[in-house]
């Protein structure tokens, strides 16, 4: 039976959300179980998508995401798909009715990857995010508000304004490993080489006003999904605040992150800002 297999599909998103991310796995836990299994779903898609273009240098790049393109389409076509991780992303794009449009904007931006180093304008850095988080936030939303059309378009900037925010402050911890395993730069006004106070706190700024829009949206969140989000917000803001008080040379040189210590006082935090309504 179908079922057999979709229950196994469910367990391996869950398990490469979990093997790649344990904090925002740990977020993911804070959502309503309703809908949990869904975002499993989702960012084990993204997951391995993003695993192609970064990761598996000793293989043919542009073959397996040739591939990825080949089987996500039967995928969605056909209702099932017997790479597990596949087959339990359509499961959510078919129950929520995720647009084509934002798969093809994300597929569009990880295909970027195999073949751009920098981003010389704002335009396409923004176009770059737009599909690389933006979408991923808004396949997300389609979730949180359970097919809500209303209250996906009343949150939709703010979704946007989330994805943009964690996406900005992946970039900002992985500038070391981008520039010297994969020869990226995404930001167009940094020079890694050159990279001073001022510039990090333009970019730090920029950070910190999606944030401060993102925010404004999970006030508006459905109680099921807010507690998890709000969770993955403050991880967030934490790294950011991390980095905006470390000198750029050491930026430039180690991956800055939170010890697990401070994520668990950060957890305590949100819960008792979730179950005394402080959000």
């Amino acid at each position: 039976m179908k079922s057999i297999f979709d229950t196994v599909s469910f367990a391996c998103a869950r398990y490469v959300t979990r093997a790649y991310s344990t904090s925002f796995s740990t977020a993911v836990k804070m959502l309503a179980p309703s809908i949990r299994q869904d975002i499993y779903n989702i960012y084990g898609f993204v997951r391995c998508a993003d695993e192609i273009v970064d990761s598996f240098h000793d293989y043919d790049k542009e073959l397996l995401f040739s591939q990825l393109e080949v089987d996500l389409e039967m995928a969605l076509q056909q209702g099932i798909s017997l790479n597990p991780v596949l087959n339990a992303f359509q499961h959510t794009v078919h129950k929520y009715n995720i647009p084509q449009s934002l798969i093809d904007a994300f597929m569009k931006s990880m295909k970027l990857d195999l073949v751009k180093k920098e981003y010389s304008s704002f335009s396409e850095y923004n176009e770059y995010i737009y599909g690389s988080a933006d979408v991923v936030g808004l396949m997300c939303l389609k979730v949180f508000v359970n097919n809500d059309d209303s209250r996906y378009e009343q949150l939709k900037a703010s979704a946007m304004r989330l994805g943009s925010a964690f996406q900005k402050v992946n970039f900002l911890r992985d500038l070391k490993a981008d520039m010297e395993d994969l020869d990226r730069t995404y930001f167009p006004t940094l020079n890694l080489n050159e990279m001073d106070d001022a510039t990090k706190r333009a970019i730090v700024e920029e950070i910190e006003a999606d944030l401060h829009e993102g925010y404004k949206g999970i006030l508006q969140l459905p109680a099921e999904a807010k507690f998890g989000v709000y969770t993955a917000y403050v991880y967030y803001k934490a790294l950011l605040t991390k980095l905006k008080n470390t000198p750029p040379l050491e930026i430039k040189n180690r991956r800055i992150r939170v010890p697990d210590y401070q994520k668990v006082t950060l957890l305590a935090k949100c819960y008792l800002d979730y179950r005394f309504n402080f959000i």
